[in-house]
């Protein structure tokens, strides 16, 4: 599954991938969801209040400042603090499936998270396991 980003932020892409599931007649098993990329990242979060991924993002330029004197920095000032924040979050997750659909929780949707300044076209592999 190919996602745009749009620069720095979170996208959620759960509609996209219950898309997926039905297209595949996904029954109950498991989804493995997993993005080919090293800077960028997925998770699951909050899905009711923007704020949260504003709040996230933020907490983790904080955490790896594109300001800071990084070695790597081949493709930019962004460049590793993006290989930095995707080490703090998932590349890989693993989502129980329940009549077709990712049994996520009431507020939670599951998130590309785009660590680059400008957009990018990402890849996502997904592999349905179940009946």
């Amino acid at each position: 599954m190919s996602v745009e980003t749009r620069g720095r932020s979170m996208q959620d892409v759960s509609r996209r991938i219950d898309g997926w599931l039905a297209e595949h007649n996904a029954g109950n098993g498991l989804l493995t969801v997993f993005i080919r990329h090293t800077s960028a990242s997925l998770t699951i979060q909050e899905n009711a209040d923007p704020d949260v991924q504003a709040d996230l993002l933020d907490a983790l330029s904080h955490l790896a400042p594109a300001d800071r004197r990084w070695r790597h920095d081949a493709e930019g000032p962004d460049d590793m603090p993006a290989h930095v924040k995707s080490v703090l979050t998932d590349v890989s997750l693993s989502i129980p499936v329940m009549n077709g659909r990712m049994e996520l929780g009431t507020w939670q949707g599951l998130y590309v998270v785009e660590h680059r300044d400008r957009g990018h076209n990402r890849t996502l592999t997904l592999c349905y396991q179940g009946n």
